[in-house]
């Protein structure tokens, strides 16, 4: 990665987990775990008991299971060791769970109450103490079937962890396929965290579209496109419900790398123009811009903090590229790396403390992901690739999403903050890139 790239190849993540493929004939991601898995918090999820006719219509247990083993904070005893199958803690005997060292089990059952209406009953069970920590019902169509595995997936994992869970989100990526005329095929998709549901949003040939950012809201995205082979590119926004889409920032130059502010309501982006490479902040509605930094220097990748603010950005004003803080009212500059011969590509994890970046340490080391932590301006490097960029933290701050190279795909990868549990989701298609993962459903 080059510092002069960076301008030019917009970055976004997201964690996008997927253990089962999606619907055939879209885009197809899937997640192999090479590291961490195993040594986490022992947990058995009993398949869910089904109580109507013909076939279950979603397989709830195996989903929850699934979203819990992609997360690497649990330990998946497998059903072949199971003793007993119950749906329902009276039906459990505590002492065949302690048999094969499960710490919490979930059970449930889905029963049909109405023609296209499933009642869903789950508990979260300790073993040692024989009590329920959660019990929930919920009434749902048969299309919010998944969508309720990941919230109850969500609430085991804010239960047995403290941190919330970010199943039930949604996330968007690019993926690009070489065509055998040589075109380039370029599509926006949107799908379920775990892959599923995939949706087409944008189609484009031979016209790159590059970092999609989502809105608080999760209702719109914006991103990157040419409106033809001989404009520049500009930011676009794209309802998710309705497909219309309009340009937002279009100059005589270029801009990019748009970033939502925490409260929807204006884009940060990086405006190149009369020889100049800086940050402005645009307000949605009125379109307003406001030019942010003002330097001979090549200032880009814009990032919030949660409160909104100030912004961090990369910029090679001191020669090598770094990153900077600066107030959103514009205002002193502060530079924030100090190590390393290469910073970029900073945002901040949900809480404010930390910053995820691409970072060069030298002597041919290549570029690898690292946790930036503000109160002592230290910088844990998580990743061993040469190529690695694009990261983001999970909505919850537990992973890090990043972009990398397998061979000649591309493909992203997931590794927690902490830099135990490590994970490659690809593409079995072509190639996916530019990531971004929705805080909100």
């Amino acid at each position: 990665m080059k510092f002069d790239r960076i301008d030019k190849v917009l970055r976004a993540t997201v964690l996008l987990l997927a253990l089962s493929a999606p619907s055939a004939g879209l885009a197809k991601l899937t997640i192999e775990i090479t590291g961490g898995a195993g040594s986490g918090i022992p947990i058995a999820v009993v398949p869910f008991k089904w109580s109507g006719e013909g076939s279950l219509p979603e397989d709830i247990g195996a989903i929850v299971a699934a979203d819990l083993y992609r997360s690497g904070r649990f330990d998946l005893k497998p059903p072949s060791d199971f003793l007993s199958r119950p749906s329902q803690e009276s039906e459990v005997r505590y002492k065949d769970w302690r048999l094969i060292k499960a710490e919490t089990i979930v059970v449930g059952a889905i029963t049909r109450s109405g023609e296209n209406e499933f009642d869903v009953n789950f508990q979260l069970l300790d073993v040692y103490r024989e009590k329920i920590k959660i019990g929930l019902r919920f009434t749902v169509s048969e299309d919010q079937l998944r969508q309720v595995a990941h919230q109850i997936s969500d609430r085991i994992f804010d239960e047995m962890t403290g941190i919330d869970g970010a199943f039930n989100t949604r996330i968007a990526y690019v993926t690009m396929k070489q065509k055998e005329n040589g075109d380039r095929l370029y599509e926006l998709m949107v799908a379920d965290s775990d892959g599923h549901n995939p949706q087409q949003i944008l189609e484009t040939t031979n016209l790159p579209v590059l970092s999609p950012s989502w809105s608080p809201n999760g209702r719109d995205l914006a991103y990157v496109s040419f409106a033809d082979g001989r404009s520049g590119a500009n930011v676009w926004i794209q309802n998710i419900e309705s497909g219309k889409r309009r340009p937002v920032a279009r100059f005589d130059g270029t801009a990019s790398a748009p970033a939502w502010s925490p409260d929807g309501r204006a884009l940060a982006l990086t405006v190149s123009s009369a020889g100049n490479t800086d940050i402005y902040i645009l307000q949605v509605a009125s379109l307003e811009i406001r030019r942010i930094t003002k330097s001979r220097a090549i200032d880009t990748e814009p990032a919030w903090a949660p409160d909104g603010s100030h912004l961090v950005f990369t910029s090679d004003r001191s020669g090598r590229p770094h990153i900077y803080r600066v107030n959103t009212d514009g205002g002193q500059i502060r530079r924030l790396t100090m190590e390393g011969k290469e910073n970029a590509a900073a945002s901040y994890d949900p809480r404010g403390e930390r910053l995820v970046l691409v970072t060069n340490r030298g002597q041919g080391s290549g570029y690898q992901i690292g946790v930036f932590y503000l109160s002592d301006s230290r910088t844990d490097v998580l990743t061993e690739g040469t190529l690695d960029e694009s990261p983001t933290f999970s909505p919850n701050g537990a992973m890090i999403l990043y972009a990398t190279k397998m061979g000649r795909e591309g493909v992203l990868a997931a590794v927690s903050a902490d830099g135990r549990v490590r994970q490659i989701l690809k593409l079995h298609e072509g190639d996916v890139r530019e990531p971004a993962w929705s805080a909100s459903r």
